[in-house]
């Protein structure tokens, strides 16, 4: 049993994925989700912490975790049967990772460039990684988990810009910001402002109390401004 991460974060406008370059076989060389084997006594959530935490040195106690499914294709992996459950993370304009272990090197890669096909990936990660995008792109529909991507305090703006990093087309702003800021519990407003050099101050967020937006917003149907 393995356990793979999925681990996302939005750097310069643009959603990235966290890639290792394997040092061991199979598929060295091979750019890959970090991940390892389940050790004995380990459960799967502190297997996920242990090998984030060794192959990339990024504390993910910090990061939105949650399981992604469970891959157990028998062709999978050269070495065996081997069964992988996946791990999707999110987080906030994460540091460069460093790479540790089984890893040669750690790397944020632009996702369009991860799925792109110039560069294959090990065993079953790319569609891996391609469940873990979706996943994370329904989550942003259904739930307030896009301000996990967002330093706090935020912007409005901060916030449109997740969402058009992870849906990967443009929003109305108007529009976006009528939504989030009418949607219950998704933003409490902290009083302050950000004076930026151009333009007019823009008011400060932190996220709210609300787990789930209700009324979901919908990527085919709420913005169709700019797609």
């Amino acid at each position: 049993m393995t356990v793979d991460l999925v681990i996302f974060t939005v750097r310069q406008d643009e959603l990235q994925v966290l890639l290792i370059e394997r040092g061991n076989e199979p598929y060295r060389r091979c750019a890959a989700l970090p991940g390892g084997f389940v050790r004995d006594g380990e459960t799967l959530d502190e297997a996920a912490l242990r090998e984030l935490r060794e192959e990339t040195a990024l504390d993910g106690r910090k990061l939105h975790l949650e399981q992604l499914h469970a891959y157990s294709d028998p062709e999978r992996d050269p070495r065996g049967r081997i069964i992988t459950v996946a791990y999707l993370a999110l987080g906030p304009d994460l540091p460069l990772p460093v790479a540790g272990t089984d890893a040669a090197a750690a790397r944020w890669m632009p996702v369009s460039t991860a799925l792109g096909g110039g560069m294959p990936l090990a065993f079953d990660h790319a569609a891996i990684l391609r469940d873990g995008l979706e996943r994370a792109r329904w989550q942003l529909e259904h739930t307030t988990v896009a301000a996990a991507f967002c330093p706090e305090p935020f912007t409005v703006g901060d916030l449109r810009r997740i969402y058009e990093a992870v849906w990967g087309f443009k929003l109305d702003p108007s529009n976006f910001r009528r939504k989030v800021t009418r949607t219950e519990g998704f933003l409490e407003p902290t009083g302050e402002r950000r004076f930026p050099e151009v333009g007019r101050p823009a008011a400060l967020y932190r996220r709210g109390v609300a787990s789930l937006l209700i009324p979901p917003l919908l990527r085919s149907s709420e913005f169709p401004v700019g797609r």
